[in-house]
């Protein structure tokens, strides 16, 4: 077939599509705006629920797109997209423009900057890091402090920059709490003679084998969890952070002290896809991710014809259905253009 598809972004969403878009027969360009492949996945050490390293998903998706129908070029920011006559035109940063039947959109998601949050302390205190730097740790196999020293008591902070009306995000981010569970219970592994808590607004364990994850880190790994509102965080002379937290199931004013802080960052549009949103005319919902035609049967759909999403741009999404909704997406290109 003669039909030619660009895919926008080589994460998980864009190169799963752009594989099983050359399986059908499409010619595929993917426009990927960094040197790498793979995304946000890439740097992810173990996934939940079952602990798979995630270096095997990212090989199954290299070797999706080593399909001779797929040209991947990097260092591509797209700027603009335009439905045209005949053809959808795709403006990149570098001043180069192509042409393509069908347009499937796949930047994905940027983490919260976590140095919006001053009264967390990142930036600020050297053993204040967040989830995403925590996985590049496990990911060389060490888990140290500032110092040197692993550490003796870690504390994990849930819904940063999720769910909070001071930086504009009222939605949660969906896999912040599996992800602190599961990172729990690494650190344990890491460091056994830690102690670890995690303070929370509620648990979420919305997904399959989440529930069991979060019984195992309580009953096997010991993981303590307070149900707190965490208000401040400050360093003590000795290097100790100081963590001030209400205890919203007894009332209670607690004041801790901790050789790690792990700030659970929660997951936004990414930039590049909201300037491309904003220069092409692409709506966004109410939580600035893409907007999808219809959210029961149109999720892949744009609101400009011949342009389809995939993936975390549209909300937050684990690989598994990321790698789904990317699928889905596939069939609706097809369906368009045959």
């Amino acid at each position: 077939m003669d039909k030619e598809v660009i895919v926008i972004g080589a994460g998980t969403a864009g190169m799963e599509a752009a594989g099983q878009l050359a399986n059908e027969g499409f010619k595929v360009k993917v426009l990927e705006k960094s040197d790498q492949l793979g995304g946000n996945l890439k740097d992810w050490y173990h996934l939940f629920p079952n602990r798979r390293d995630g270096k095997e998903v990212v090989s199954y998706l290299n070797k999706l797109t080593e399909n001779k129908g797929v040209e991947i070029a990097t260092n591509k920011t797209v700027t603009k997209v335009a439905k045209g006559k005949n053809k959808i035109t795709v403006e990149t940063s570098d001043n180069n423009t192509y042409n393509a039947d069908a347009v499937v959109v796949a930047t994905g998601f940027d983490v919260f900057k976590s140095e919006k949050k001053e009264e967390y302390g990142y930036g600020i205190y050297d053993n204040v890091i967040t989830s995403a730097d925590l996985e590049k740790m496990f990911r060389k196999g060490e888990v140290k402090c500032n110092n040197g020293k692993a550490p003796k008591s870690v504390g994990f902070i849930h819904c940063v920059g999720s769910r909070d009306e001071k930086v504009g995000n009222f939605y949660c981010s969906k896999l912040c709490c599996v992800s602190a569970v599961k990172q729990a219970i690494e650190i344990r592994e890491h460091v056994p003679d830690s102690k670890v808590s995690c303070f929370y607004m509620d648990i979420r364990m919305g997904g399959a084998g989440y529930e069991e994850l979060y019984r195992e880190s309580q009953q096997k790994y010991g993981v303590n969890y307070i149900r707190g509102k965490v208000s401040e965080v400050s360093e003590n002379i000795e290097g100790k952070l100081v963590l001030k937290a209400e205890d919203t199931l007894i009332g209670r004013p607690l004041k801790m002290e901790f050789d790690m802080l792990v700030l659970m960052v929660g997951m936004e549009m990414a930039e590049s896809g909201m300037s491309l949103a904003k220069a092409s005319g692409l709506e966004m919902g109410d939580n600035r991710f893409f907007a999808p035609a219809d959210h029961h049967f149109g999720s892949n759909k744009g609101n400009i014809d011949g342009i389809f999403y995939a993936g975390a741009c549209t909300a937050p999404m684990n690989v598994t259905e990321t790698i789904s909704h990317a699928r889905a997406a596939v069939d609706e290109v097809v369906a368009y253009l045959r």
